[in-house]
C-alpha cells in the first residue's frame, strides 16, 4: 500500500511527540549539554540589522555529525531527516550584522571551523521552546521549515580541546581574499562540502575584512552553490571542453521530488529549471527561469532551488569535461509533506546524474530532440506542450537548429 502524504505528516508528528517525550527532562532545564555535530545558526528576521545568531546543539552526545550534514542524508526518509533537525535546541542571541569579532562571536566562528562534533553547554534566559521566531507556543508546524527548539542565549562554552580544520583557519585569517575566491579555493582545491562552506560565509569568516558580516544561514546556502557553479561555469566555455554527442534523459525521484534533466549537445552554455507544485487546494503553480551565456539577468523566481540545481548539473559537465545546455524540470508533490531545504535539490541531481540508479537516474541516450523531451516530460503531472510553451531554452535551442540547418544547406547547394 502506497505512504499518503497523511500518513507521513502522521508519523513526524509522533516522531516529534516521541523525541518531547524522550527527552523532556534536558528540555525542561534552562541548561543543555550534548556534542554539536557542529552547527551555527543565523536567522533572517531583523535583516539587515540585528540578526539571531547562536549554537545549535542536540540533547545527545558523541558522534552527531549526521544532524547537520546535508551530504549524508542521500537515502534518509522525510521523517529521518526531520528528526535530525528537530533534535538540535538553538540558543540565539540578537547581534548586529557587522559584528564579526568579539567573545561571543569568535566562539561560534571556532566552532563553525571545527571538523569534528564538539561537547558544549548552553544556558538559556527561559526554557527552550518550538519555533521561537515565530512566536509558536509549541508543536509541529508541519508547513515550515523544520527546526527544534530554541531560547534566548544566556552563555555558552565548548570543550577546550575543538579540533579545528586547517583549510578553513587558514581562509578566515586571510582577510585580503575576496570571499568569493575563498569560496572556490575551498571547494576546488581543498575538496570541502558545500554545507561546511556556507556555514563559514554565514558567520562573517570569508572575504575583505572591510566587507565581512553576519549571513542569514538560508542566504548563505545560496550564496555558495551561485558562487561555485559560476566558477565551474567558467571552466565550461575552455577549448578542451567537448560538446556531448547525444541528448541525455536522466529521471529521478526521492523526497516527494521528481526530477528529469535533459543534457542538450550544444557548444554554448544555457540552462533553464521549471518547477512544478500543488497548493493545498489542488492547485497547481510553475515557475520558470533560464540563463544563456550571458548569465543570469534576475534573482531566480524558484530562489535557492535554481542555483542548487546549476551546481548539480555544472559540477557533473566539468568532471566530464563536456559542454551542454541543460533543462531540469522538477515536480514537487504532494507526499513532499515539509519544505526541508534546497541540499536535497544539490544532492538529488548530483545522484541522479551518476546514471546508476535502479530505475531513478538511469541515463537514456536519445538522437532527437522531441523524442528526448518526450521522454522527460513522460511522468510529470504537466504536458510536453505546457512544458514546452514556458520554455525559453527549447525556442533557443530550435532556433539555433534552423539556423545551422539554413547554413548547412546553402553551403551543400
Amino acid at each position: 500500500m502506497a505512504t499518503t502524504a497523511q500518513d507521513i505528516k502522521r508519523r513526524l508528528e509522533e516522531n516529534w511527540i516521541h523525541f518531547l517525550n524522550a527527552n523532556s527532562t534536558s528540555l525542561t532545564l534552562e541548561t543543555l549539554s550534548g556534542a554539536t555535530p557542529p552547527s551555527v545558526f543565523v536567522g533572517r528576521y531583523g535583516y539587515p540589522k540585528k540578526v539571531k545568531v547562536g549554537p545549535m546543539i542536540p540533547p545527545i552526545h558523541g558522534n552527531t555529525a549526521i544532524l547537520d550534514m546535508p551530504e549524508m542524508w542521500l537515502g534518509k526518509t522525510i521523517e529521518e531527516i526531520v528528526n535530525y533537525r528537530l533534535s538540535l535546541v538553538r540558543g540565539l542571541s540578537n547581534i548586529n550584522i557587522h559584528t564579526t569579532s568579539g567573545r561571543y562571536i569568535e566562539s561560534l566562528q571556532e566552532l563553525a571551523m571545527a571538523s569534528k562534533p564538539a561537547e558544549s553547554e548552553a544556558t538559556f534566559e527561559k526554557r527552550p521552546i518550538v519555533d521561537i521566531e515565530q512566536e509558536k507556543d509549541s508543536g509541529l508546524d508541519i508547513d515550515s521549515a523544520p527546526f527544534g527548539p530554541a531560547a534566548p542565549l544566556k552563555t555558552f562554552k565548548t570543550s577546550s580541546s575543538l579540533s579545528i580544520d586547517q583549510r578553513l583557519e587558514n581562509a578566515f585569517y586571510d582577510k585580503d581574499l575576496r570571499a568569493a575566491e575563498a569560496v572556490v579555493r575551498l571547494y576546488h582545491r581543498y575538496g570541502i562540502e558545500v554545507s561546511r562552506i556556507h556555514r563559514v560565509l554565514s558567520m562573517g569568516m570569508l572575504g575583505l575584512q572591510k566587507n565581512r558580516r553576519l549571513v542569514p544561514t538560508r542566504w548563505s546556502i545560496s550564496a555558495t552553490d551561485d558562487i561555485i557553479s559560476a566558477s565551474l561555469l567558467k571552466c565550461l566555455t575552455e577549448e578542451a571542453y567537448q560538446t556531448i554527442d547525444f541528448f541525455e534523459v536522466y529521471r529521478y525521484y526521492h523526497l516527494g521530488n521528481y526530477y528529469s534533466i535533459m543534457l542538450i549537445p550544444d557548444n554554448v552554455w544555457s540552462f533553464e529549471m521549471q518547477e512544478i507544485w500543488f497548493d493545498n487546494n489542488g492547485n497547481m503553480g510553475i515557475g520558470v527561469d533560464f540563463e544563456n551565456a550571458k548569465g543570469l539577468d534576475h534573482y531566480p523566481s524558484i530562489a535557492g532551488a535554481y542555483f542548487a540545481a546549476r551546481l548539480g548539473v555544472t559540477e557533473h559537465l566539468f568532471k566530464r569535461r563536456k559542454k551542454a545546455a541543460v533543462l531540469v524540470l522538477r515536480e514537487i508533490r504532494p507526499e513532499y509533506v515539509m519544505p526541508i531545504g534546497v541540499w536535497q535539490i544539490r544532492e538529488g541531481i548530483r545522484d541522479a546524474l551518476k546514471g546508476k540508479g535502479k530505475g531513478k537516474g538511469k541515463k537514456q541516450h536519445f538522437d532527437d530532440f522531441d523524442q528526448a523531451m518526450s521522454f522527460a516530460c513522460a511522468n510529470l503531472s504537466i504536458s510536453k506542450k505546457e512544458v514546452i510553451s514556458n520554455s525559453k531554452l527549447y525556442k533557443n535551442v530550435r532556433e539555433q537548429a534552423r539556423i545551422t540547418d539554413y547554413f548547412f544547406k546553402n553551403d551543400t547547394g
